[in-house]
């Protein structure tokens, strides 16, 4: 069998799909980012019709290029939350107009195998809009962030992708230098809200597409 690394995960994301959207999410598959960026640009969004776009934060999202497309698209409103340039009250503004947005754009830090979207939030404005206030949402999902079930997602979250992101993000925390979750009480902690989202309501209104490679923390 040729690719067959890519044909396990080919097995393992169409039964993820088949339970997400029972679930009530609109789910897509791609076999590469870039795939994901082109369904993205040609279908969902031409399909949507929307005139105002933002996002959360997501490596996922920026290593598509589906970020730098959008940024270069003159014909949308484009609410940028990753403009470094803004001071802390002005980022704290552009996030707050981001959930009226018509289209939110963002990841997962997990995935159950049951279709459950688990998350750990610093500030929360990411969750917040997965759950209320853009009239879509658009998660970009590759299949590292698969786990087995909830406590397998939380652990991940709490023991990778959560000390991956903050030495990302060059952040003060204990587990920049031991790699592993202190449950500290540091300023710049970034594991402060959790959700878990089981369905989405309305139907549909949060789309995913599922890439078969590894994509962000």
């Amino acid at each position: 069998m040729k690719k067959p690394i890519d044909n396990y995960w080919n097995l393992k994301l169409s039964a993820v799909k088949e339970n997400l959207e029972k679930n009530n999410f609109e789910v897509f598959t791609a076999d590469t980012a870039s795939d994901a960026k082109d369904l993205a640009i040609d279908k969902i969004l031409p399909a949507l019709d929307v005139k105002s776009v933002s996002w959360g934060g997501s490596m996922s999202f920026v290593s598509t290029g589906l970020f730098h497309s959008l940024m270069e698209n003159k014909d949308l409103d484009i609410i940028n939350t990753f403009d470094k340039s803004l001071s802390f009250e002005e980022m704290m503004e552009r996030r707050r107009q981001s959930l009226l947005a018509d289209l939110f754009i963002t990841g997962t830090n997990a995935l159950t195998e049951a279709g459950q979207l688990v998350n750990l939030d610093m500030i929360g404005n990411r969750v917040a809009a997965m759950m209320w206030g853009p009239k879509h949402v658009l998660l970009l999902i590759g299949r590292n962030k698969l786990c087995p079930d909830l406590e397998d997602a939380m652990f991940r979250i709490k023991n990778y992708a959560a000390p991956v992101n903050t030495m990302n993000l060059d952040k003060k925390t204990p587990c920049v230098t031991t790699g592993i979750c202190q449950e500290c009480a540091s300023p710049d902690r970034i594991c402060n809200y959790w959700t878990i989202i089981e369905k989405s309501f309305v139907k549909k209104r949060i789309k995913i597409i599922l890439v078969n490679e590894d994509l962000g923390f």
